[in-house]
């Protein structure tokens, strides 16, 4: 589990930087202020969650079975979060309308969220 974890961490990492490159030079052309700092936003909270993966697969402090779990809850968070506002703010780009999906977008917040206090609580539980 822990080399699964690792290499999602790494892959979103890595697209974190391309995404955050593509905004900062491509995208600053094209779209206004408000749309680029939501950007950004999606960019900032991938790239906090591929630090948390890459610390929860090298962590003994949690087991197994939490980690799958908070894996899952970050992933799903990161695609719904990040996803849906990279989705929105450029829409005018790709002339679809993503409103529809905007509900997703504090449902990824909300997984990422239970999966920092999962995290936390696991700790907690622990024998010092």
């Amino acid at each position: 589990m822990d080399r699964k974890i690792i290499s999602a961490a790494a892959i979103l990492g890595f697209v974190a930087i391309i995404l955050g490159a593509f905004g900062a030079h491509a995208l600053k052309k094209v779209l206004d202020v408000e749309q680029l700092v939501s950007f950004e936003t999606g960019v900032r909270y991938q790239m906090y969650h591929a630090l948390f993966l890459l610390f929860l697969g090298t962590t003994k402090l949690v087991s197994d079975k939490t980690k799958s779990t908070i894996y899952y809850l970050i992933i799903s968070g990161v695609l719904f979060f990040s996803g849906s506002i990279y989705l929105l703010s450029t829409r005018n780009i790709t002339n679809v309308d993503f409103s529809v999906i905007g509900f997703i977008t504090p449902i990824g917040g909300l997984l990422m969220i239970i999966a920092w206090a999962l995290l936390f609580l696991n700790i907690l539980k622990q024998k010092a």
